[in-house]
């Protein structure tokens, strides 16, 4: 059986090591928010290029503390995608805030700039730009857009650790970045664990203080919550880190072969930006007779996914309460199209081989 994810894989890879270190910390006697979140949050702040990194809970967490941060609550909107994870939403809903959802641009599947302007008004207070499936949102006219309407960018990066857009690693171009670390995430922990950056220390003070309870030493001086990173999975992500950009080129190295073999057929592959580097969390096609292939893919044993099968502008307990865009038109039609072929550092070159054999061999039948 071939998974579409398979995060037991890399554990495997990695396995001593990860040992190691888990055994580390057992035998040490700090278990949240320890040394091992200190040296990954140094870490990954100077991998990504900002000063402060803040080690949460998981990636849901860690859009709503960024947003509690910024003092967006009641009252307040908030521009992003339908095309996304719940997750981006539902962070948005925990503040108190609206969900004001935008379409996606048909060749990326990312935030539609073109969309904002009708969107926006006085109650909007940000932008989460969310870089879907490895690839970089537009940022450059989504920033320009947040500066002349003095508005705040978040970037949900929980897809994309390690892509770049013009050259800047993606989580280090807005006023705040968001990772989810979840295990099947390029950097993923073996369990939940979320990331916030951002190069403002002073919202880096803040949500350091939100994520345990508004405390300073000890004291509470805002309102918070409880979102605590424990040095088992920072320990994890520690021995991770090191291997990300090596394993998000494999991710590369079977997309391009993908891309080489499919091309033939009548499938549409992904695009990638002349001024980004994707990073391939999935390989996300389209094709028009979706539940046909991926029950002849699954006859074969192989286990495609569907990233994501329902806007959230469509799910039962959002649909009455998010505000959307009159023009849904590209999320609403990709969703009965796309199809999430397996892809992870550890896929061998003799399954991607028959992966692509097997779809060629249903065009061909």
């Amino acid at each position: 059986m071939i998974l579409c994810s398979n995060p037991s894989e890399q554990f495997k890879s990695y396995q001593s090591e990860i040992e190691n270190a888990v055994i580390s910390v057992m035998r040490g006697n700090s278990y949240i928010l320890g040394e091992q979140v200190k040296i990954l949050e140094r870490e990954f702040a100077e991998y990504i290029g900002v000063s402060s990194v803040i080690g949460v809970a998981n990636g849901t967490d860690a859009i709503e503390i960024a947003l509690r941060a910024l003092n967006i609550g009641f009252g307040d909107e908030v521009i992003t995608v339908s095309h996304t994870a719940v997750a981006t939403v539902a962070a948005i809903e925990a503040t108190g805030a609206s969900a004001v959802l935008v379409d996606v641009d048909p060749k990326f599947y990312t935030l539609n700039p073109n969309q904002l302007q009708e969107s926006l008004t006085n109650k909007t207070k940000a932008i989460i730009a969310v870089h879907l499936y490895g690839q970089a949102a537009d940022l450059d006219p989504i920033k320009t857009f947040c500066n002349l309407n003095k508005i705040y960018l978040i970037e949900d990066a929980s897809q994309a650790h390690g892509a770049k857009y013009n050259n800047k690693r993606l989580g280090s171009i807005g006023d705040i970045g968001c990772f989810s670390c979840y295990p099947t995430k390029n950097l993923g922990a073996i369990g939940d664990a979320g990331l916030v950056t951002t190069n403002n220390e002073e919202l880096a003070s803040r949500i350091r203080r939100i994520r345990e309870y508004g405390w300073e030493n000890r004291v509470s001086m805002q309102p918070g919550r409880n979102s605590r990173l424990d040095e088992l999975q920072a320990a994890i992500l520690l021995i991770k880190l090191k291997y990300l950009d090596e394993d998000n080129q494999k991710r590369r190295d079977i997309a391009e072969f993908y891309i080489d073999k499919l091309s033939q057929l009548p499938i549409s592959l992904p695009s990638i930006r002349s001024n980004g580097e994707s990073v391939f969390h999935l390989f996300v096609i389209q094709v028009d007779d979706r539940n046909s292939l991926l029950s002849y893919l699954k006859e074969g044993g192989i286990i495609a996914g569907v990233h994501y099968s329902l806007p959230v502008h469509m799910h039962p307990a959002y649909k009455d309460r998010v505000i959307k865009s009159k023009d849904m038109e590209v999320t609403e039609d990709i969703v009965n199209k796309i199809i999430s072929l397996p892809i992870y550092p550890e896929l061998s070159k003799s399954d991607a081989k028959k992966i692509v054999n097997r779809i060629d061999q249903f065009y061909n039948l």
